[in-house]
């Protein structure tokens, strides 16, 4: 009996600033991202890649990633690919990028990985605003403990 179609397993799907792809065919994800820390917000993301890589299954797919905002109800960004898998032993690695995702508040928006309407993943990305930090001699560190602080010659 010859197997027609069976749908792909998520092997892994990662946020992160940037994905290259070696000589070799490996692929190497650049800035992995478990939160976004900004200093304000609203703010413009140049660039956010979702790295996704799909196994043993066969036949066609569609496979759909959207960053859902907030609320948990927007869809602030999605992107749409179709691959195929001719063997089980085969993989597919597709990467979405979202060029200037505007974040209008703080707080925690979803990744979704989808494949034919079936919901494989969701997980979490804070965007969290982050005070910039101040120079350590401003905070009340004597110049001693301050590596920054000018030193004297001996």
């Amino acid at each position: 009996m010859q197997v027609s179609r069976i749908l792909p397993d998520l092997q892994c799907s990662v946020l992160c600033e940037d994905v290259r792809q070696e000589i070799t065919g490996n692929f190497i994800a650049l800035g992995i991202i478990g939160a976004i820390r900004v200093p304000k917000v609203p703010i413009v993301a140049g660039k956010l890649c979702v790295f996704t890589r799909w196994v043993a299954g066969v036949g066609e797919f569609h496979e759909n990633i959207q960053l859902i905002g907030s609320d948990q109800e927007t869809v602030i960004r999605k992107c749409e690919t179709k691959f195929a898998l001719r063997d089980p032993s085969h993989c597919a690695t597709n990467v979405a990028v979202f060029a200037g995702t505007k974040f209008e508040t703080s707080g925690t928006y979803t990744i979704e990985v989808v494949v034919d309407d079936v919901m494989k993943l969701r997980y979490p990305i804070p965007v969290v605003v982050v005070e910039p930090q101040q120079k350590a001699s401003s905070q009340g560190v004597s110049p001693e403990e301050d590596p920054e602080a000018p030193k004297e010659n001996i």
